[in-house]
């Protein structure tokens, strides 16, 4: 049990600037106070993208859900998300293979792919508008991997049927207009705008009968047989017989190991240049240390982010925000001389990393009924998606067949 009147999860200043989803200002979804003592099926500890996910999974299965956020939905990490949907994890295919091996290497990327396809086919179903669009990715040489090591790797993915094959010189400038000998040319990606998704699922779950009580501070929990029991900073209870921790890079402190930190990334948005962009607006990224990924939107910006290192605290992030945009706009500038490269929107979030780039999802040890997601880096939302299918089945009494990937 944890009992006092701290939080129950560790805060943080989850992002700071102005992403370029929030132009409009914050998406509207409908909270409510915490003014009565609840039983509920499930309660979800967050609002974001993964709770999002979760509570539309569990909708599905028939759970009775109530949401829990200390600020509300999507104000959290979700809006900082530059929302490249890509079935390629942080760890490229051979070099994850030789840490946990090449079956389930193998198995998490596939899981991955399959994740993408399944969210393309959630916002059909539910009639979301959330710019989505598929896209190609493009996997460029850099300090990390020449061009022989992604031979080696697009020759890995086509190997399990991955969608993937490498490409020469003049195709990647046919597609991209980047000079560089080669890269891996991947099927299956997608790109959207996450604030707009997760506002569109909150008002499809809440339409289905969910509450989310916002602003609620969760400050005890206590693990039982059969119910767990929340207790709020304002005295009151939620009994569930399961609870899930969907709190991001605030993790909850029940769980004390794990092994991932919280990385700083910084990201921008150029002024409209539809006239500028590569033609196949394809997603791109670099297999380099720090790296840079680069996105086009719908009304022909381009988003570009990277220069990521460890987070220490929020005024020291915030205090580098101009150093890095300026790195991120110079390697902008080499690698595509023709965009422009003056930001009009400029951000810094948190995200999460562990030593094979895969997320912690599952039962938390020690805790009977509470689950939690947490460690998920550049995938986050794709790894979401997994989260919830993984958590509806634990709940369901199901075995996920890809558990001992992401077990806490």
């Amino acid at each position: 049990m944890t009992g006092s009147k701290e939080p129950a999860t560790r805060h943080r200043d989850l992002r700071t600037g102005t992403p370029y989803w929030l132009r409009r200002g914050d998406a509207r979804v409908s909270t409510a106070p915490l003014t009565k003592n609840l039983v509920v099926d499930v309660a979800v500890v967050g609002a974001g993208v993964t709770g999002a996910m979760v509570v539309d999974a569990l909708l599905c299965a028939g759970k009775n859900v109530a949401v829990l956020d200390r600020r509300g939905p999507g104000k959290g990490s979700t809006s900082a998300s530059t929302a490249l949907l890509q079935f390629e994890i942080d760890q490229p295919l051979i070099l994850l293979g030789e840490k946990i091996g090449r079956e389930r290497a193998t198995r998490a990327y596939w899981r991955s792919a399959a994740a993408v396809d399944f969210l393309q086919g959630r916002i059909a179903d539910l009639g979301l508008r959330c710019g989505f669009r598929q896209r190609q990715s493009v996997f460029l040489p850099g300090n990390l991997m020449n061009v022989s090591d992604l031979k080696l790797e697009a020759k890995a993915r086509m190997k399990v049927g991955l969608r993937s094959r490498f490409i020469e010189h003049d195709e990647l400038y046919a597609l991209t207009g980047i000079h560089k000998p080669g890269a891996v040319l991947s099927g299956g990606s997608g790109e959207l705008d996450p604030s707009a998704l997760v506002a569109g699922i909150w008002r499809s779950a809440l339409s289905r009968g969910a509450i989310i009580y916002a602003p609620a501070e969760v400050t005890e929990i206590d693990p039982g047989r059969s119910y767990v029991t929340l207790r709020t900073a304002d005295g009151h209870t939620v009994r569930a017989k399961h609870v899930v921790f969907a709190t991001g890079y605030e993790l909850v402190k029940l769980i004390k190991k794990h092994h991932h930190k919280i990385i700083s990334t910084w990201a921008m948005a150029t002024r409209p240049q539809v006239d500028r962009l590569w033609t196949s607006r394809c997603l791109i990224w670099e297999a380099a240390d720090p790296y840079l990924y680069l996105r086009t939107t719908l009304d022909g910006r381009v988003i570009a982010g990277g220069e990521d290192e460890e987070f220490s605290d929020a005024e020291r992030r915030d205090a580098l925000t101009s150093k890095k945009i300026n790195a991120i706009r110079l390697k902008l500038k080499r690698l595509m001389p023709e965009i422009e490269t003056q930001p009009e929107f400029t951000w810094a979030g948190c995200f999460g990393e562990t030593p094979t780039g895969l997320p912690s999802i599952g039962c938390i040890p020690g805790a009977a009924n509470c689950f939690a997601v947490l460690g998920y880096g550049g995938n986050g939302i794709t790894f979401s998606v997994i989260a919830a299918q993984m958590i509806q089945r634990a709940i369901l009494g199901l075995r996920d067949p890809d558990q001992d990937l992401f077990a806490l």
